[in-house]
């Protein structure tokens, strides 16, 4: 009997499209090349509309305006009461119970664990990074924290939000002006390189901020890596962890938003594998370190499922810093994946496996506590 599995994309995110893409290629596709899930697209709208309807399997439904397509009858509301159920109205109205849930969104209220808040409560068990790992890991800032505090090299730093940058700007440009130039201003909450802003010199620096504010209400200003090689390492993973190949983007300008969707692809397929090597032509000893600091970063943000872990390296030095870490790479970096010899449907059962491994490991952990509070309480106010 096939099982229900529900694929969540879109939502209130700046990466949005990108969300789109990875819902597709490749887990949609693969899905159904494995044959043995009934797939239950659901696509959260830019306003945070839930929408759900069977034609949405083919990417081809989002080209074009097709907002226009999105009617009230493909509305989908959702049950959490003892699962996960998909509520249809209309005259074809049904309940759907979920098996599980393959999240695909990237960014805000997706990816930085509010998605998986709502799956932990609906008691379904969900591909990825569990909520505080994604939560963590969303936050530039405390990643960076949460790696300084166990001995893990990053590269100095300043922060600050939008009420402290409308309050006291003069500070603010003090800490920033301790740092060494050139600079790299970045929302905290962002990824796919979104409103990245590379600055040179004092008089890029506010408009650089007010565009990081524009899309976050916290921003990161840090330090320009000199000699720089940027590489990043998927991991897959609850225990026992597994390594793609470490990665080199083949750019001379930092990995921005272009150089990782567009640039020499017309294809719109993900992530540009074309302007990308693997494995990186980097010594091995670099290798074995980003390696090995990737596992560490992995298991230190209690990461579980897949993610990915970027890093920049000074190459006069050879000095690695951890950069950051993607609980959702975009289309799970399966170009890296099938390099190393797995294809997208091995790679989505794979997926599909370990979800349900840590889901029936958690099962046994106590949630509950019985106290007689209440009743001692019930008796304190009797007049």
């Amino acid at each position: 009997m096939k099982r229900n599995i529900a694929v969540i994309f879109g939502g209130r995110s700046a990466e949005h499209d990108v969300s789109i893409i990875t819902a597709h290629i490749p887990i949609i596709n693969s899905l159904l090349a494995i044959g043995s899930f009934n797939i239950y697209p659901v696509y959260i709208s830019k306003t945070g509309v839930w929408y759900s309807n069977s034609d949405m399997i083919n990417m081809d439904y989002f080209k074009g305006n097709f907002e226009e397509r999105l009617i009230k009858k493909d509305i989908v509301n959702l049950s959490v009461n003892n699962g996960l159920s998909l509520l249809f109205s209309g005259i074809f109205a049904k309940s759907v119970n979920i098996d599980l849930v393959f999240p695909a969104m990237h960014g805000t209220f997706g990816e930085d664990g509010s998605l998986m808040g709502l799956l932990r409560m609906a008691q379904v068990p969900f591909v990825g990074c569990d909520l505080f790992a994604s939560a963590v890991a969303m936050d530039k800032v405390l990643t960076k924290q949460v790696l300084f505090a166990e001995n893990i090299d990053i590269v100095p730093y300043t922060w600050f939000t939008k009420s402290d940058w409308e309050k006291d700007k003069n500070s603010i440009m003090e800490k920033i002006n301790n740092l060494n130039w050139p600079l790299f201003v970045k929302p905290v909450h962002l990824g796919s390189s979104i409103a990245i802003t590379q600055v040179k010199d004092a008089s890029q620096l506010s408009n650089a901020i007010e565009v990081a504010l524009h899309y976050d209400d916290k921003v990161l200003v840090e330090e320009s890596v000199p000699d720089l090689i940027e590489v990043t390492l998927p991991i897959m993973g609850n225990d026992d962890l597994v390594l793609a190949g470490v990665e080199r983007p083949l750019t001379n300008k930092f990995f921005d938003f272009e150089s990782k969707y567009l640039s020499g692809s017309k294809k719109g397929i993900g992530v540009n594998a074309q302007t990308t090597e693997i494995p990186a032509n980097i010594s091995k000893e670099l290798i074995d370190k980003v390696n090995s600091l990737g596992l560490r970063t992995y298991r230190v943000l209690g990461c579980s499922g897949i993610a990915r872990v970027d890093f920049l390296i000074n190459s006069a030095i050879n000095k690695i810093y951890v950069n950051e870490v993607n609980t959702l790479p975009g289309s799970l970096y399966h170009h890296n994946w099938k390099k190393m010899g797995m294809s997208n449907v091995e790679l989505v059962s794979k997926l599909i496996s370990l979800a349900e491994d840590r889901f029936n490991s958690q099962k046994d952990i106590i949630h509950a506590f019985k106290s007689d509070i209440l009743s001692k309480m019930n008796r304190g106010n009797k007049s």
